[in-house]
């Protein structure tokens, strides 16, 4: 603290008008207390403050306007301010005044004895504003300490599943190109511990042929997100791990600006293993029919989940492997979401087999292909698994395109009408047509299954059955 040199020099002849505004406008509140620590005047620096006390403060001790907790500090800092032999102007104590609404005020006071009579100045400063930014800062605190909590729960569980994962995980650093984490299964693979893998770059684990093509891959991966796998054959510098065949499954990720990939290692022996116990009780020679043929073929479970595809289903559904389709449901690649499989599923349950269903496939990366979709049963029990083979139409759509399709005759007469009736009643008669071709045309995509036919036009069972007896389509029971 700083105080004047020569106060009786500088503030010599002061009126009480000018040390009244002058107190007044160096704190925010000012009270003029007797040797009873009653409130005779105080000057309130805030409008809003001033309105919220008023005069109420004004003859009452100031004990009796602070809270409880307050009033032992209160007594503590009067009594000191009386002591002649204490420094009155060093003391100080946040005090905090009760206000309308259940709010509370924080001051911070100093108390200034002003004669010998006893009477006492007390200088308040307003803590609402520090109180506030105390309370912003101890929330975001709370809130950063929540974040943390989350990550460190989210590491957790990382980690926990990479080292209790059976399959070997390594995680590369696509700018410097070597491997920055290795789990337990990826240290068995290679034959070493896992920290003699960390480090190192990813082509020290491949032999001389295959460097190159991984760093080609791994330059894919950075620059376009994905990568088909990749076949390479390990090094022969480790006895374990030599003259074996594997995969490697990329997956891009960024951490901290910087861009890292996830790589899953799978023996070749393994897979060619997988795909022979997959079609349980097929041959060789069908194995190869199934995954050689230009249709594409879908196994799925009862579900609707995808077991297992060919070649040719991951071309058309632009997928870079099989892995990236098992699992997922085969709705996830038509062109009606919610509907196509649902009306297939409930053909296969009643009939056991459905017959060129037409429908799209939308590819991963846009593109849409207009298929036919032939399905049955495979095998017997409670939950047989489904066969689906998926055929390319387009090229035979557009020599139908070619060749023009005539319009309906109910189309050519209501061409036919203009001029003779007014365009409201041909814009109804219109309707009618429109609304007859499109039931029919669900009727035969379901193979006339009601049900199905009125969830595919978005009509209740009832609705349909209206329509179907307007337009005298289907045999209708009678009641």
């Amino acid at each position: 603290m700083r105080k004047f040199k020569a106060p009786r020099k500088a503030l010599t002849g002061l009126s009480a008008e000018t040390v009244s505004g002058l107190v007044t406008a160096a704190t925010d509140l000012a009270l003029v207390l007797d040797r009873r620590g009653v409130i005779r005047d105080l000057s309130i620096h805030s409008d809003e403050l001033a309105t919220s006390v008023g005069d109420q403060w004004l003859g009452r001790a100031l004990v009796d306007v602070v809270t409880s907790d307050s009033r032992g500090k209160i007594e503590r800092l009067l009594e000191g301010a009386r002591d002649a032999a204490v420094d009155s102007r060093a003391l100080g104590r946040q005090i905090n005044h009760p206000l309308p609404g259940g709010q509370t005020l924080p001051v911070q006071y100093h108390i200034q004895r002003l004669d010998d009579e006893g009477r006492l100045l007390a200088l308040g400063r307003d803590l609402r504003s520090l109180a506030d930014m105390q309370q912003q800062l101890v929330a975001v605190e709370q809130s950063l300490e929540r974040d943390y909590s989350r990550l460190r729960a989210a590491e957790t569980r990382y980690r926990l599943l990479l080292q209790s994962t059976t399959e070997p995980f390594l995680v590369v650093d696509l700018a410097a190109q070597r491997i920055t984490e290795a789990n337990a299964a990826a240290a068995d693979f290679f034959g070493v511990e896992a920290r003699k893998l960390l480090g190192k770059p990813l082509q020290e684990w491949v032999d001389s042929a295959s460097a190159r093509p991984v760093a080609e891959w791994l330059l894919a991966l950075q620059t376009t997100g994905r990568a088909r796998e990749l076949r390479v054959r390990s090094s022969n510098g480790n006895a374990s791990a030599a003259r074996r065949e594997y995969r490697l499954h990329g997956a891009l990720f960024r951490q901290e600006s910087l861009s890292h990939v996830l790589i899953r290692l799978q023996l070749v022996e393994a897979i060619k293993a997988s795909a022979q116990q997959a079609p349980a009780g097929l041959d060789r020679q069908v194995n190869e029919f199934f995954a050689q043929l230009p249709d594409a073929l879908v196994v799925l479970d009862q579900s609707g989940k995808v077991t297992l595809v060919n070649q040719s289903f991951l071309e058309l559904t632009e997928l870079a492997s099989e892995e990236l389709a098992r699992g997922e449901s085969l709705d996830r690649w038509l062109g009606r979401p919610g509907v196509d499989l649902g009306v297939m599923l409930s053909n296969l349950k009643q009939h056991g087999v459905i017959r060129a269903f037409s429908t799209t496939v939308r590819g991963e990366l846009g593109a849409s292909t207009e298929v036919e979709i032939s399905a049955t049963q495979l095998g017997e029990g409670p939950s047989p698994h489904l066969g689906f083979s998926i055929r390319n139409v387009e090229r035979r759509r557009v020599g139908e395109a070619r060749v023009g399709r005539s319009l309906p005759r109910s189309v050519e007469q209501l061409t036919e009408l203009v001029g003779r009736v007014t365009l409201k009643e041909l814009v109804r008669e219109t309707t009618d047509v429109i609304e007859r071709l499109c039931i029919e045309a669900a009727l035969e995509l379901t193979q006339d299954n009601r049900a199905s036919a009125a969830e595919m036009l978005g009509l209740s069972r009832q609705s349909l059955y209206v329509k179907l007896r307007r337009y005298g389509l289907g045999e209708l029971e009678t009641d």
